[in-house]
């Protein structure tokens, strides 16, 4: 059987690599159709703990470790929550190979419940990144007079986006990111996000968050107002889980109950 070619995008530091193993693994087990090209764009991860995940990897795709280097993004805010990495998915195209005009990214924090081939064939025309919004009416209205956005234009969560490598490479202004950062420093609350919403928004394609970024408080503002918006409606239709905040399932304190997902994928790496 001929299996898809899906390239796939991640960047973290050592620490988030057993939670990228769990997303890595639901990936795989519900794309059995597909062979994966799995970038992972790092500053220091070595090959010894990336050992792990070239097996669970095994013969779903193949690992490529890229190490990013040659940007210097010391005046970018970081903290320990957000991490430099964070910023290296803003500038993938130019750190991944040329010959790749297309990739999905996805964080860590995340279970892939289904196939991901709809996804990856969207048409990207002239968009940059087709991504999914959670912002209601008012905090989207706080977001544009913090970044200055458009009404019009999204305000992305980037834990699941469909890069357009070849425009990116294009017309993509590196000195224009760094000039945001330098102006809107102090008022960047989650730096990677803030700035491809404020740059890009006009070249966002805009993605439904129930199918390809499904939350926990999605879920539960839903689950109280449709009665057939249930958890076998997400189990069904969300392809793309997304554990995204504060409130994780490796944590004992998760409150929610997509948690299951997460659950059920561990117990399969544990047999």
């Amino acid at each position: 059987m001929q299996h898809r070619q899906i390239n796939i995008l991640v960047t973290l530091n050592e620490n988030y690599i057993p939670y990228l193993n769990v997303m890595l693994r639901s990936l795989i087990d519900s794309n059995t159709d597909c062979h994966f090209h799995i970038y992972l764009l790092h500053r220091a991860v070595s090959e010894t703990a990336a050992e792990s995940t070239k097996r669970i990897i095994g013969a779903g795709g193949e690992l490529h470790m890229i190490k990013a280097a040659d940007i210097d993004l010391s005046e970018a805010p970081t903290t320990a929550r957000y991490p430099q990495e964070i910023y290296y998915r803003i500038f993938a195209a130019k750190y991944l190979p040329s010959d790749i005009d297309k990739i999905l990214y996805l964080d860590p924090d995340i279970i892939v419940n289904g196939s991901v081939k709809e996804l990856y064939d969207t048409d990207m025309d002239d968009y940059f990144f087709a991504a999914a919004s959670h912002n209601g009416a008012l905090m989207h209205k706080v977001n544009e007079i913090r970044l200055d956005i458009e009404s019009t234009e999204p305000y992305i969560n980037s834990g699941v986006m469909l890069m357009n490598l070849k425009k990116l490479r294009k017309e993509q202004d590196y000195k224009e990111v760094f000039e945001f950062i330098e102006k809107r420093k102090n008022l960047l609350i989650l730096p990677d996000q803030d700035i491809i919403s404020a740059l890009y928004g006009s070249r966002i394609l805009a993605l439904d968050p129930f199918v390809y970024n499904m939350t926990e408080r999605l879920y539960m503002l839903h689950a109280q107002l449709e009665k057939e918006f249930d958890m076998e409606w997400v189990r069904k239709n969300s392809v793309i889980i997304h554990y995204c905040g504060k409130n994780k399932p490796w944590k004992k304190n998760y409150i929610g109950h997509l948690d299951v997902f997460y659950n059920e994928t561990l117990s399969k790496l544990k047999a």
